[in-house]
């Protein structure tokens, strides 16, 4: 049976699998049984990804929400902020998320990643890691806002973090570990939201601020009020 390496390189991925979409074929492929990994080194943005980190993280009211795990409400360790068209209603762990409206700066980078993986997108989640401390819990990007097999965009900007992912039922793949560098675009598709969890680790190794971009596609709003 086909294994996975525990720590695959970026830098070292291949040609896209036969089974791969025909609009993301012109990307590098990370090999991933029952899903689908893509990757862009430096994608082009309207202005240098070190300028869009140090623009978003001043410019962007981050927010600290809470969500409800098991029956209680803590608040989630980073900062985050939701913008989109007005009917990009996003329903998380019990919250309705209503969108900020594109800035100039989201909306041209917006522009930019749907021309690169030729796929629309109607909303941007904003995260940020201050520092090693902050992280994200093993989930899945299933909401049936997203539809099946959504396609996710996601920008990674400043500080180096580890993503994580594991297989949701097959015991015999180790999990897959990706270094997410400054100015990586990682495109998850196909079955992986159906197949795979991810999430980012706390760190003890001193660690400056993270930024990341998720681009989604909202194809079933959440009701507004909800």
């Amino acid at each position: 049976m086909k294994s996975v390496p525990s720590q695959l390189d970026l830098f070292s991925a291949t040609a896209p699998a036969p089974e791969a979409k025909p609009e993301l074929a012109h990307l590098a492929a990370i090999p991933l049984p029952d899903g689908e990994l893509y990757f862009i080194q430096n994608p082009r943005l309207p202005i240098t990804a070190e300028q869009v980190f140090l623009q978003l993280l001043e410019e962007t009211p981050w927010r600290s929400e809470s969500i409800t795990i098991y029956g209680k409400t803590v608040l989630q360790p980073r900062l985050m902020a939701w913008y989109g068209d007005a009917q990009a209603r996003y329903r998380y762990s019990g919250r309705t998320f209503e969108p900020l409206p594109w800035t100039p700066l989201l909306q041209s980078i917006r522009e930019c990643i749907e021309a690169l993986t030729a796929q629309p997108y109607n909303s941007v989640f904003l995260t940020s890691d201050r520092d090693g401390r902050d992280s994200m819990g093993m989930h899945a990007d299933d909401e049936k806002e997203l539809g099946p097999q959504p396609v996710i965009a996601s920008l990674s900007l400043g500080a180096s973090r580890c993503l994580i992912l594991k297989h949701k039922r097959r015991k015999d793949l180790k999990p897959v570990r990706l270094m997410l560098q400054h100015g990586t675009l990682l495109v998850m598709a196909g079955q992986t939201q159906t197949n795979w969890l991810h999430g980012i680790d706390k760190q003890s190794q001193p660690c400056g601020a993270r930024l990341n971009l998720t681009f989604r596609q909202i194809v079933k709003p959440a009701p507004s009020g909800y």
